[in-house]
């Protein structure tokens, strides 16, 4: 435990910001699940409702993972290669469709 000052509140500091960095890790990996969900449902059944829904869905996630870049959850590098890899796998379903 800690003895001294400055290492309590490191330890204050550290869960704080844990509490904030685990609040968007969690709701961008929840918001990806319901986006690659919605996105092999509308594989099947290919409806343009469905396809706004999901550049809804996609747009939030994009959201999400800006502002944790700006208070510096994600390295920018990394929160680059999510959009990119989210944004693949939309095109290569419109190029199906």
């Amino acid at each position: 435990m800690a003895n001294n000052k400055s290492a309590k509140k490191r330890i204050k500091i550290y869960k704080r910001n844990y509490s904030k960095n685990r609040f968007y890790k969690i709701s961008i990996k929840t918001l990806t699940k319901i986006y690659l969900k919605n996105l092999n449902i509308n594989k099947i059944s290919k409806n343009s409702e469905n396809t706004k829904k999901l550049y809804e869905i996609l747009n939030s996630i994009y959201c999400l993972i800006d502002k944790g870049t700006n208070k510096n959850v994600f390295h920018k590098n990394n929160a680059a290669r999510k959009k990119s890899r989210l944004k693949i796998r939309l095109i290569k379903y419109l190029e199906t469709v």
